[in-house]
């Protein structure tokens, strides 16, 4: 298979959508697929949310509607922005105690909760008098 030629499709479905919501979970399917991470993601784990470039989760909407339809699917953890939290408290409480939310601001932690994988802290570079140095952003 020629890999520049490979592409990444997407289906849109039948259901209207009012955003982006995947960026989350496809980052995280990409990355498990990409790095050859042996656990896969559990399947009891929802998550949503976008992420920029620079890797930080983004609140979506509805989050009551895909809170409750992970219950009913049987998930037991569900990965959201940490600015969706204060969307819980729209949530029934039976439903709320039944799951576990984990809010995430970073793809990092994501990664971390859902594969149990550390990426690599960025490499900074800054320029000195001896030309270009790097070091590791911790």
């Amino acid at each position: 298979m020629n890999i520049s030629r490979a592409k990444l499709h997407v289906q849109s479905g039948a259901t209207p959508k009012k955003g982006p919501l995947a960026g989350v979970a496809l980052f995280t399917a990409l990355t498990s697929l990409i790095t050859g991470k042996a656990k896969a993601v559990d399947p009891k784990i929802a998550m949503t949310g976008e992420i920029t470039l620079s890797g930080a989760v983004m609140p979506v909407g509805d989050m009551k509607e895909k809170i409750l339809a992970a219950h009913r699917a049987g998930i037991k953890k569900v990965i959201l922005p940490k600015e969706n939290e204060r969307d819980l408290e729209d949530v029934p409480e039976d439903v709320r105690n039944e799951l576990k939310f984990v809010p995430v601001e970073t793809i990092e932690e994501v990664l971390k909760e859902a594969l149990d994988m550390d990426l690599p802290k960025p490499v900074v570079l800054s320029f000195e008098e001896n030309g270009f140095s790097a070091t590791q952003n911790v």
